[in-house]
Order: structure tokens, then sequence, then C-alpha cells
């Protein structure tokens, strides 16, 4: 065959054992194929080892199928993933939902593993026909290897050190084999997609770092048990850090994504106006020239509010996203959230009996509305009231150099789009836990000791704590343990003094310096030698590497960042510093 010009063309097929001849000059195309038609995945795994180990995530280049399977590879979305995988599906099953053969490729460890797959994000009602096979995670514990970042539910067919090179016939046989077993596995029907699932937030992380949104694992846990504690998150830091889309993410995953009236969605974005001075752009107004009639708010957050305290809504999340949430003073036109939140009462809306247009005249604050508001901090924007402080937890966002270097060189495109519904199924078991009351912290002892000191020393600033905050504290430490019962208590109680005790904390030089110097040496291992100085690890926390010294490293940071902020401008607080 020759083209336009008169020049020869040559045919590339892909696929493996079988090569390809150029066509001849009577246009007849003649493949040649090996005489051993066995199937063979040996090159595409080298390619995938190697890829692996680059910034490389294009993966058109690889086949599509192989023994009758789909196969999907996967190096990350927007960021290289730590654990590049291949999996091999029979289209009753996903990677989303099922079980399927997958290579695991954990690249720190330098170790392949090829795998009895289970998905993480959704269980699956189908079962491997296996007994007495390691998981991951046991393997890992076994082998001194630390804990699996990723896929620990799933089981160890075969795992080969990826220091030595890989064996032809060996990956052919193995990979071979378990496809035989995950054929004769049967196909059981699929599972069903409404039944209730018990939340896991490694589901969320799992599927936003799939959707291209790189987030730190422990901000992730942090934000979800602070949901969990209490329905009113404050997500604070540099403007563009992803405060907004992490808001966004998770109620897009958790909430079920087909809604046919608009006035039904789970979950409401509303950007806060400069000139909001009530409540009525939250909630809307009784209409003062028109008899038994309610003006709603365009923004639909009185439906939002309506919905969620239907019966039939009460084991369902409803969320409310105020973003930049400072633009206006906050105890004007969100006063009655506070209240209501607290009190348990009911906000009155008009005077009538009936509905006006189908508004009640009062309503209760929903217990399955979960509030989040994004803040920035700069000339434009108003401070917070230790009233509002109070009633929330204050998470910061702040960006690394390191995580700034990954994000330039990954190329990053996120796709929100990926993570619509696909928390649904863990809805209910993640309003059940933020109803549950009866949790319990495992070592309150050592919580309560660390409580006491640092209500003594905020105390001396007129910052100290309530019962409020102490309890919400207790519960926070509680949830966290019940998320993920390997997160150490040091860390849960930096995350706690982080986000309950230290936003509050605000003022002059005279009036903080030695309180911000008590503060930093509580979170410190030992107490300082006799001649040492506070000030002195303070001020020179960028300089100096005081790791081992340090038992809460996130709260000694942001403490250091407040008093070198006092000494150059005189004063600080937990918002500017």
């Amino acid at each position: 065959m020759k083209d336009a010009r008169g020049r020869r063309l040559t045919l590339t097929l892909g696929g493996y054992g079988r090569t390809i001849h150029k066509l001849s000059n009577d246009d007849h195309i003649k493949l040649i194929f090996k005489s051993d038609t066995k199937m063979n995945y040996y090159q595409e795994l080298k390619m995938f080892l190697a890829q692996a180990e680059t910034n490389e995530l294009k993966t058109s280049q690889y086949l599509k199928s192989y023994s009758d399977l789909g196969v999907k590879v996967s190096f990350g979305q927007g960021n290289q993933s730590r654990v590049p995988w291949i999996a091999f599906l029979n289209g009753i099953d996903n990677v989303q939902q099922g079980i399927y053969p997958v290579y695991l490729f954990y690249k720190e460890k330098k170790i392949l593993i090829l795998a009895y797959g289970v998905s993480e994000t959704h269980l699956s009602n189908r079962k491997w026909n296996i007994s007495n096979e390691k998981s991951i995670e046991q393997f890992f514990a076994e082998n001194n290897l630390e804990k699996p970042e990723r896929y620990g539910s799933s089981y160890v067919f075969k795992s080969y050190d990826t220091n030595k090179p890989i064996v032809e016939d060996e990956i052919n046989k193995d990979l071979d084999k378990l496809i035989s077993i995950y054929k004769a596995t049967g196909e059981n029907s699929k599972p069903n997609s409404k039944s209730m699932e018990v939340f896991k937030h490694k589901s969320f992380y799992d599927a936003v770092l799939d959707a291209g949104y790189f987030l730190n694992e422990k901000l992730c846990i942090r934000f979800i048990s602070s949901l969990l504690t209490k329905p009113f998150v404050i997500l604070t830091g540099l403007s563009g850090s992803g405060k907004t889309k992490m808001a966004q993410a998770f109620a897009m995953w958790i909430c079920e994504n087909e809604v046919a009236n608009e006035k039904k969605k789970q979950y409401c974005i509303v950007p806060v106006g400069a000139d909001w001075t009530n409540r009525e752009p939250l909630i809307g107004f009784p209409n003062a020239l028109e008899r038994n009639c309610y003006v709603k708010p365009d923004n639909g957050v009185l439906d939002l509010i309506i919905e969620a305290n239907k019966k039939e809504n009460q084991n369902k999340p409803y969320f409310l996203i105020l973003d930049e949430m400072n633009l206006s003073h906050v105890e004007r036109y969100f006063a009655d959230f506070l209240s209501v939140m607290e009190s348990k009462s009911k906000m009155a809306l008009h005077s009538g009996v009936i509905e006006w247009n189908d508004v009640p005249a009062q309503i209760d604050f929903p217990k399955n509305l979960f509030i989040i508001g994004t803040v920035n901090i700069d000339e434009t924007t108003y401070m917070f009231s230790p009233k509002v402080l109070d009633r929330a937890s204050v998470i910061e966002f702040r960006v690394t150099a390191k995580e700034m270097e990954d994000y330039l060189q990954s190329n990053a495109a996120i796709n929100l789009e990926d993570l619509k519904g696909e928390g649904k199924s863990m809805a209910e078991s993640f309003v059940e836990l933020a109803k549950d009351t009866s949790l319990e912290a495992t070592d309150t002892a050592a919580l309560n000791k660390t409580l006491i000191c640092f209500f003594t020393e905020l105390k001396k600033t007129g910052a100290e704590f309530g019962y409020r905050s102490a309890s919400e504290i207790i519960r926070f430490a509680a949830l966290a343990t019940k998320l993920d019962a390997d997160w150490k208590l040091d860390e849960i109680v930096d995350s706690a003094i982080m986000q309950k005790l230290l936003p509050k904390v605000h003022g002059s030089r005279k009036k903080l310096a030695p309180v911000l110097e008590v503060l930093g040496s509580l979170c410190m291992t030992e107490k300082l030698k006799d001649g040492e100085k506070m000030e002195h690890y303070l001020s020179e926390a960028d300089e100096k590497d005081y790791s081992t010294l340090i038992k809460y490293p996130m709260s000694f940071e942001k403490i250091s960042r407040m008093y070198r902020a006092l000494l150059h401008n005189g004063f600080t607080s937990y918002a500017e510093a």
C-alpha cells in the first residue's frame, strides 16, 4: 500500500505474540504470527515498572485487554502515585467496587505484588474463593516494612523484589494462574449500591487522589473527624490552597449524585457577600407587602435546611459551604445559626401558623446538616470573634515547598466530576457517627492532663476554653481513634490544640510573649535546662531543627510563627501568623 506520494507504508499493530511485515507493492497485507501463541504479559510489565520510576502518567500505550479481561493501568491522576497498579477486570467488577487480579508496585519498598485485589472505595459482595492467604497489611508487618500506604486489605498471591530482574516465565505462569482462579470465582450478583457501608475516611482519601486532588492524609482525617465532632468547621489559610475544593470534594463524594429537582440537592456552595448585615441572605424574610408570603433566598440555603429536616432524609448528610465566610461580619448574618446550633431550639422564620410558600413558621437545626466555612485573611476581611471560634473547629491550610514542587512536576488536572456519588453508600454510616454520643476516648488521663496545662496558661490571656471546648476535644479524640486506630494520641492532641485552643489567642507583645513561651514549652518533650530560654527555640524554629525535642510539632510550629510575628509587629493572632 502506498500513500499519495507513492511511498511504501508500514502497518504496526499493538499486542504480543505476532510480528507484522510491511505491505507489499500489490497492496496485500501479509501477517506472519509466531508459532508460539501463548499469552505473554512480561513486556507490558517491564514497561510498567520502568514508567513507574518516572513522572509520566500516560497509559494509552498499554494493552486494553488480556486473556479475555479488560486491563486498566494507573500511575495516578495529576500526581504520580506512590503505588501504581495494573488491574484485570471481567466486566462485573471495577476498581471502585469488586475483586480483581492486580499488580501493585510499592515503589519506595521496591516490591511488586501480584494480589487478589479487593476494592477499597466500596465493599463488594463478591469474595475470593481463597483461605489462609495473607493480606498485604500482614505481609508488610511480618517483613518489617511498616504499614502499606494503600491497598492493605487485598491479599498477596505473589511478591517480587524489583531490585532483581523479573523472570519472564515466572511472571506469565503466576499471572495466568491468578486469572484462572479469578475466572473460576463465578459471577455473583453485583453488590447493592444502596446498601449501607461502614464509613471509612480512607475511601474518600483514595478517591480524591485518583481524581487528581493532592491531599495530605492527616489533613483529610482531621477535617472529617472535626465535621463529625461538631458540624461547623472553618478552613483557613492561603488563598488558592484548596480549602473550598476540599469541602466541595467531600460533599460531592458522599452525596447522592442524581437529583431531579435542583432544590433537593444535598449541598450548597454560597459565596458570602461583603454587604451581608443580617440573616436574610441565608434564610430569606417574610414579605411585608404581601400577606402570608415568604421570600426565599435564591442561593438555596433555606431549601437545603428544609430538605435536611424532612423525616425521609434524616439519614442523609447535607452540606452548607460558605465561601469566604469573613467577607462580612460573621456575627451579624450567622448569629441565629450559632444560637440554635448550641441551644437545639428552633429558628423562627415567620409569624404564621401554616406554611407560607412551603416555609414553616419555625425550623429545627438539622442534626444531619454540616456547615463548612472557608476563610482568607487580608485587608478586605474581618476577624472572627471568640464567640464564633469557640463554636467551630479551625483547620489551617498551608503549602510546603515540597508540596509545591510535587504539584508543579505533576501537571495536575483535578477532575471532581469523578467523585460524584462515589461514597453515597457510606453516607448513612457517616450521619450515624455524627449522632453517636456514646464514643469515648481511650487514654483520657493523658489527654486531661494536657488540657489542664494549656487551660492554665491560656487563662492568663483571657483565652481559656470552657466546658464546651473541653468536651469537643475529648469527642474529637474518640472519633479520630474510631476512624484510624493507628493515629497516636500525641498526634490527636496536637491537632486538637491547633483547632480548638490556639485560634482564640491574639494580643500585644506585652500580653502574649510570656504566654506563647510557656505554650511552646508545653509542646516539648522535656523541660528546659537551667539557663535555657524558650524564646530562642521559638525565634529560631525555621533555622534549626528541633524535631527530636518536640512532642506536638504542628502546634509548636504555629506558636513559633505567632511568636515571630509578635516580635516583628508588636501584635499577633492565629489567623495572621
